[in-house]
């Protein structure tokens, strides 16, 4: 091979690489939240990423009837009235994606914690609300909207 063809190849090789880097999220200021797998019809997770394996037949369950609704759009507003903050739709919606995060870390309260305070934030609380009230919403979620994972 000579050089050219050498070069060519090589800085192919090299933006190919540096096509795959862009939009990874490295360098950004914000944490990148992974979610599990969105589940499929019938409520298993598609596969890929932790879920697959560690939450077998778990993943983000179905939206709660209104009276689920109301209870669990209840208790978040006591633990903090600005969790909900006049989007109930949005809060359901965390819930249940936090739910697939319960699923894909089985027994690790720790991580699940942090990922609810990542997950749960508000224009005053653009951070999350805190590993104490992360702690309570994760409580929330579990017992209204996914009480069997």
């Amino acid at each position: 091979m000579n050089r050219r063809t050498a070069a060519a190849v090589l800085s192919a090789v090299l933006a190919a690489a540096g096509l795959s880097a862009c939009g990874s999220g490295q360098g950004d200021d914000k944490p990148v939240v992974k979610t599990p797998p969105a589940a499929s019809p019938s409520g298993v997770p598609s596969a890929g990423g932790p879920s697959a394996t560690a939450g077998a037949g778990k993943g983000i369950p179905a939206k709660p009837d209104a009276a689920t609704q109301a209870k669990y759009l209840a208790a978040l507003a006591a633990i903090d009235p600005d969790i909900v903050n006049t989007k109930p739709d949005k809060a359901v919606d965390r819930g249940r994606d936090q739910c697939g995060s319960i699923a894909s870390f089985p027994g690790d309260k720790r991580k699940q914690t942090d990922l609810t305070n990542q997950r749960f934030t508000s224009p005053n609380h653009p951070d999350g609300f805190g590993p104490e009230k992360a702690a309570k919403i994760l409580d929330v979620v579990h017992t209204h909207l996914c009480p069997t994972y």
